[in-house]
């Protein structure tokens, strides 16, 4: 091979100039690349007001989201009388029962006089009519007849009672975090900062004595004051009430519900009445009462739950199941290479196009309105938009065999539907086999958004959940539910593609 020395490959250039000269585009390929990236950043950020959407987004509202996921709320509400006797109530179905008494707030109680109103005397049957037809008076109503004034005067008085009461709460928020209640203040205290909080219950006004730091906040002077202490929760403080919100991680009463008789009970106190303790109600075992209440646990409806998760996973394998089904005959007419009528083939192509241009959700809806919510809908999603796809990619998996094997079968005189069987079916079966089981396996988490819409399965109880914006830690469960189905089929979903491939992963 004869080599080129320089001088001769100077003298080519210059007699060709433009053969060893690079264009602009290959000299500045990369530029005008980085350049069309960063432009087309610019204008998305632009066109979607990303600027404007992280300014104004409220993260402490994402964040209180993100925690209420892992975590639970007590809510107990300290009310402040006008005698400056103090009162604490828990809401209807607190996390702690009935009767809470937690360590975590401590009351002073002592026993005192209260005054209140003694009732208004009702007039007797037996007054004068002319009595009873009077005009109306703002005066307190007559004694009734046969009763002394002494009497009257006597019944009218202001009872007076003894009455145990609250005086002073101190709720602990965490480690260096406490807030102490009293009739006339609140002290607040964080982390060393100390705010002190004097409460006005006649002009219903709340006074500051000194700057609030950035913890706490008070909108306008003598207006409520709410103070975050972060994980721990926060606190809303009105002149006549204090409200407590301390968090707690974890799932509030997951197992057993407030109302059953095994609640409050540690795991072993629960296995030693399961096994050996006596029976807590006559009609069952302490077993089979533990499983009830576990199931039909009315703050987390774990049998609910799991039913319509089951129905979700049988929603997705019956609808990719008859997508299989039908579509598999039809990728065979749709193919040219195997079945010869263009016009057949067009009509059937486009009939596939049809059902997987309207996405699967769309279809869901139309089916709702059709039969009414409930998984026949959902299956009838899944089933009418997985068959144009299924059938599409089958076709078109048609179109590119070797046609080597069928005519190897077919020159030993095999008959037409031989030829498919011995000479296509090899091929293609495999990879038909292939996509059905990924359809299947995607099919379990789109089986959950089309739920929402009414199509049955945990869908639409996630969405319900969603909606009461409230019940957060049960979203919670159900995603995490859901993902553990989507992986545990995703795994059976790769092992039986690569054994149907021959490959190993």
């Amino acid at each position: 091979m004869q080599t080129m020395n320089m001088s001769e490959l100077e003298a080519i250039a210059a007699r060709h100039p433009g053969i060893l000269q690079r264009s602009v585009w290959q000299r500045f390929k990369v530029g005008f690349i980085a350049g069309g990236i960063l432009l087309y950043f610019v204008f998305a950020w632009w066109f979607f007001s990303i600027g404007k959407v992280v300014t104004n987004a409220n993260w402490s509202i994402a964040g209180s989201y993100l925690a209420d996921w892992v975590s639970y709320e007590v809510r107990p509400d300290i009310s402040i009388a006008a005698d400056g006797a103090m009162e604490i109530t828990y809401p209807r179905f607190d996390p702690l029962g009935p009767n809470a008494n937690p360590d975590w707030l401590k009351a002073t109680r002592e026993t005192v006089s209260r005054t209140s109103e003694a009732p208004a005397l009702a007039p007797s049957a037996s007054a004068p009519a002319a009595a009873k037809s009077s005009s109306f008076s703002f005066m307190a109503p007559a004694a009734p007849t046969g009763q002394t004034g002494e009497t009257a005067a006597e019944a009218a008085r202001p009872e007076v009672r003894s009455e145990e009461v609250v005086t002073q709460a101190v709720v602990e928020m965490g480690s260096g975090r406490t807030v102490e209640i009293m009739p006339d203040r609140v002290i607040l205290s964080r982390d060393g900062e100390t705010v002190m909080l004097d409460l006005d219950g006649a002009r219903d006004t709340i006074d500051a004595t000194a700057a609030l730091p950035d913890w706490a906040e008070q909108r306008q002077p003598g207006a409520k004051v709410v103070a975050s202490f972060g994980l721990s929760g926060w606190v809303e403080v009105q002149a006549d009430k204090v409200k407590i919100r301390k968090r707690f991680f974890g799932w509030e009463n997951f197992f057993f519900d407030t109302d059953s008789a095994f609640f409050g009970k540690s795991a072993g106190e629960v296995i030693g009445l399961i096994f050996v303790g006596e029976r807590l109600d006559p009609a069952r075992s302490n077993l089979s009462l533990a499983w009830n209440d576990i199931l039909y646990n009315p703050s987390w409806q774990h049998l609910d739950v799991w039913t319509k998760l089951l129905q979700t996973i049988v929603m997705a394998f019956i609808g990719t199941l008859f997508a299989m089904i039908i579509a598999f005959p039809l990728s065979f007419l749709a193919a040219r290479n195997i079945f010869r009528n263009r016009l057949a083939n067009q009509i059937i192509k486009r009939f596939f196009d049809f059902q997987r241009s309207v996405d699967m959700l769309i279809w869901a809806l139309f089916f709702t309105r059709a039969f009414g919510p409930g998984p026949l809908a959902g299956m009838s999603a899944i089933f009418f938009t997985d068959t144009g796809t299924l059938g599409k990619l089958y076709a078109e998996a048609l179109e590119n065999i070797d046609d080597k094997q069928r005519e190897g079968v077919k020159s030993v005189g095999a008959a037409p539907l031989a030829v498919q069987r011995f000479g296509v079916l090899p091929q293609v079966l495999p990879l038909f086999a292939s996509q059905a089981l990924y359809f299947w396996e995607s099919n379990t988490r789109s089986a959950t958004i089309i739920g929402a819409v009414g199509a049955g399965g945990i869908g639409l109880k996630l969405w319900e959940a969603m909606r009461t914006n409230s019940d957060w830690e049960n979203v919670a469960y159900m995603v995490l539910l859901i993902l553990i189905v989507v992986f545990v089929f995703d795994g059976i979903s790769n092992a039986l593609r690569s054994r149907l491939m021959g490959t190993k992963h």
